[in-house]
């Protein structure tokens, strides 16, 4: 029975075999099912479609080789890379039986990169911007990256609208042409600047901050008008800074937005600030942890004082001056920190300036990266560091500062890496130039003398050694002059500027003194910082003065003024100017001290300047002059601003010289509102005569003026106002005019009638109101003036409009 069993099952195997056989004869078929094939074994991978690119290639991307089981989740895998690597425009990956075909169709390589439409963006330009390149693989991914490229270029020119549509032409032998067709659209440009949040300083004030403008008259000649976003991150710290310059250590700017105005047109950027409150000093004080550094003995090298208001930018010169200062004494390594301590409650802040040493640390090398114009000299000469000093981190700060300062380079960056040794660094200092030549025109319109305007080129980088050129021109229907001005602004790799101007100026007075005066001369002039915020300039000069163009009937006093002699001196005969030309050799120093909070328009601070001349080393002159002027700007509200001004001066003969008539002070309404051009001062009063000015030799005029927003009217319109009062007065001919409308034989147009001189010291004063425009094409001034105290012989004038730009 057992046998019998063994026997049947035996049988059954057989058949089955029988039946199976068909299945394993079919072998291979049965692994193009997926299902059956993922239990199967690659034995063989075949590349298919390849003409550039080697078969090894091809399967170095592949996640299955020969050997390895099949896997859905490989296949998928390999797809995705070799799509990755940009060589294929296709690729499929099919199982023929133990072999796996990769199916590839190669991207293709391009023959040329063009563009079509741009006008406003040359071709260089958009070829530098584009990644896509002759002999490189075209990809769609590629090329759409590159249209976004382009059209960030034409957004940075504010072409908002502008389009672009890559398209390619089929070549033979697998290449293409790429074409960028590109739609440039009309540039898109600021509209308007708001700011909301800000009390402490308007719209206008804030406007004068940033780098970006609104749109104007003369758009074309600048770019500043155009919306870019990079300028406006740039605008937001610039807000910021001059908030922390002015007190107000919490500000910050919250946002800035852009958006496009309803019809399009334009941009309306909008900057939204929290100003916070305004803090002054607390107590101020050195802190020293080094031996031998006494603090009582840097308390004068303070700039931050107790009680001032708080300026931040005051508080990191200090840390640079007590930096500097400890290290002349041997410190190299000191190392000074201020701890700033804010009290809330009383709006102050305590400053403590720590003074410890730093990690021992020194300069390898300074490696200058990126000035293919500047010489490496310009730069090296703003480090305070050199190779082989002690390194300082702050010092590093400030030497970037100021080569930011120069305006010659776009963007500075310092890096630091590691030297040869531990204790040794290297530092990279890179640069970006930017174009430093700068074509400006002014025009404008002044009741004084009409139409004015000028024009001017200049050079802030001249062959790359960091000096400054400029030629100008400037003229109106009564004055003309030519300037041609050089500065170089590290003279003897020092901290002094040194320069020279030539000139040539013709002025006509003709309505208001009957002559006309001309000065050809030149000077140099060497200047220097003697303190924080105080400059001091001197100069040496010498030009030529002529007195031409007199009038028939002009005064006796200036037909002597220019030489003439005989019958030419009576009225009414034409002068024979026979010495109207001089030499006048000058030297003059000027010292300024400015604390003002905005160059422009200030709120708060104030302005003193004096400066002294001498004449008479050579030449024919012979005095010395005396000017001076203080200006002070008071915050009575958030928008009312008082300013004060008072200016005077005096000029004096010596060596028993007097004044010559061209060196007189002639003065009106640009020091009292309410006279003429030379409205007020000496004048010559013969009967019948024409009444002419003779200037003064001493003069002084004060100003109390109130400034404010117009009411109801939009502050974004750039109006304001101002109530005024001036007072002031010119008096004491110069010895020559007094001589000759003193002499018993001047007589008037009328026989027997003798010359008459007005010269009185008495005070000339005024009351007004003045309308100002922050205008588009600059800023414009109108100003309305009753006089209330005057000489009976004084040329008064209520109106006074005013207007001059640079754009």
């Amino acid at each position: 029975m057992q046998r019998i069993k063994v026997i049947l099952a035996g049988l059954r195997l057989i058949l089955a075999l029988a039946l199976l056989s068909p299945v394993i004869a079919m072998g291979d078929a049965a692994w193009v099912s997926g299902a059956a094939y993922s239990q199967g074994v690659i034995r063989n991978i075949e590349v298919v479609g390849n003409r550039r690119v080697e078969p090894e290639t091809v399967r170095s991307y592949l996640q299955f080789n020969v050997g390895e089981g099949y896997s859905a989740a490989k296949i998928d895998g390999s797809i995705k890379a070799l799509f990755a690597t940009g060589l294929f425009a296709d690729v499929s990956i099919v199982p023929k039986g133990p072999t796996v075909v990769v199916t590839v169709r190669e991207n293709p390589v391009i023959n040329q990169v063009a563009f079509e439409g741009n006008s406003e963006v040359d071709t260089a330009t958009l070829n530098g911007e584009v990644q896509l390149k002759p002999r490189t693989v075209f990809t769609r991914a590629k090329a759409q990256a590159d249209v976004q490229r382009i059209l960030d270029v034409y957004r940075r020119q504010g072409l908002f609208a502008a389009s672009v549509e890559p398209k390619i032409i089929q070549l033979e032998q697998d290449r293409v042409n790429l074409v960028f067709e590109i739609t440039e659209g009309g540039a898109t440009k600021v509209k308007g600047i708001n700011f909301v949040g800000n009390h402490a300083f308007s719209d206008s004030q804030l406007r004068d901050i940033i780098s970006t403008t609104q749109q104007g008259w003369f758009d074309f000649l600048k770019g500043t008008s155009i919306y870019d976003p990079d300028r406006m991150n740039l605008d937001r710290e610039l807000i910021r800074q001059y908030y922390l310059k002015n007190g107000y250590a919490d500000a910050s700017v919250t946002a800035a937005n852009a958006e496009i105005d309803p019809d399009g047109t334009g941009f309306l950027i909008t900057f939204a600030i929290d100003e916070g409150a305004l803090y002054t000093f607390g107590a101020v004080n050195i802190e020293s942890s080094l031996p031998d550094v006494e603090p009582s003995a840097y308390m004068g090298e303070l700039l931050t004082q107790s009680g001032a208001v708080y300026d931040a930018s005051q508080v990191d010169k200090t840390t640079e001056k007590l930096t500097l200062a400890v290290a002349d004494r041997g410190y190299a390594f000191a190392r000074v920190r201020p701890r700033p301590a804010p009290d809330a409650a009383n709006r102050t802040i305590a400053v403590t300036y720590v003074v410890d040493e730093g990690p021992r640390v020194y300069i390898e090398r300074i490696n200058v990266i990126g000035n293919t114009r500047t010489k490496d000299f310009v730069i090296r000469r703003e480090f305070r560091l050199a190779e082989g000093d002690a390194f300082n981190t702050l010092m590093v700060d400030r030497s970037k500062k100021r080569l930011q300062a120069l305006g010659i380079f776009k963007n500075v960056d310092i890096k630091r890496r590691p030297g040869s040794a531990p204790d040794r660094v290297v530092l990279d200092v890179m640069v970006e130039e930017q174009s430093t030549g700068e074509l400006s025109f002014g025009a404008g319109y002044s009741t004084n003398e009409g139409v004015i305007g000028d024009v001017s080129i200049s050079e802030r980088n001249l062959f790359g050694n960091g000096q400054f050129l400029r030629l100008r021109l400037a003229g109106s229907f009564q004055r003309m002059q030519v300037d041609l001005s050089f500065t170089e602004p590290r003279f003897l790799d020092r901290n002094l500027s040194a320069g020279f101007d030539l000139y040539y100026k013709q002025l006509d007075y003709g309505d208001e003194a009957g002559f006309q005066q001309r000065k050809v001369g030149g000077q140099v002039r060497l200047g220097f910082p003697i303190a924080e915020n105080l400059w001091m300039q001197t100069a040496y000069s010498l030009s030529r003065d002529e007195i031409f163009g007199v009038a028939y009937n002009a005064s006796r006093a200036i037909k002597e003024a220019c030489g003439a002699t005989g019958t030419s001196l009576n009225y009414g005969n034409a002068p024979d100017c026979k010495d109207n030309a001089y030499w006048t050799s000058l030297v003059g120093t000027t010292i300024a001290y400015d604390k003002r909070n905005h160059p422009t328009n200030p709120t708060r601070g104030f302005y003193l300047e004096a400066g002294t001349d001498f004449a008479g080393l050579g030449g024919d002159a012979q005095y010395v002059r005396f000017n001076a002027e203080a200006r002070g700007y008071y915050p009575i509200t958030e928008k009312i601003t008082f300013v004060g001004r008072a200016i005077g001066g005096t000029i004096q003969g010596w060596g028993g010289e007097d004044v010559r008539l061209l060196d007189a002070f002639f003065k009106g309404g640009e020091t009292v509102r309410g006279f003429d051009r030379a409205g007020y001062g000496p004048r010559d009063l013969t009967p019948g005569g024409r009444f002419d000015a003779l200037g003064g030799q001493t003069y002084w005029a004060a100003t109390a003026e109130v400034r404010f927003p117009l009411p109801f009217v939009p502050e974004d319109m750039g109006l304001s106002g101002a109530f005024f009062a001036d007072a002031g007065s010119l008096f004491d001919a110069t010895g020559g005019a007094k001589t000759a409308l003193s002499d018993p034989t001047c007589a008037g147009p009328k026989p027997g009638v003798p010359c008459k001189i007005g010269d009185s010291s008495s005070i000339r004063s005024s009351v007004g109101g003045s309308l100002m425009w922050n205008s588009p094409v600059g800023p414009l001034r109108m100003d309305f003036a009753k006089v209330l105290t005057k000489e009976s012989y004084d040329e008064t004038q209520f109106f006074r409009f005013g207007a001059s730009t640079k754009f």
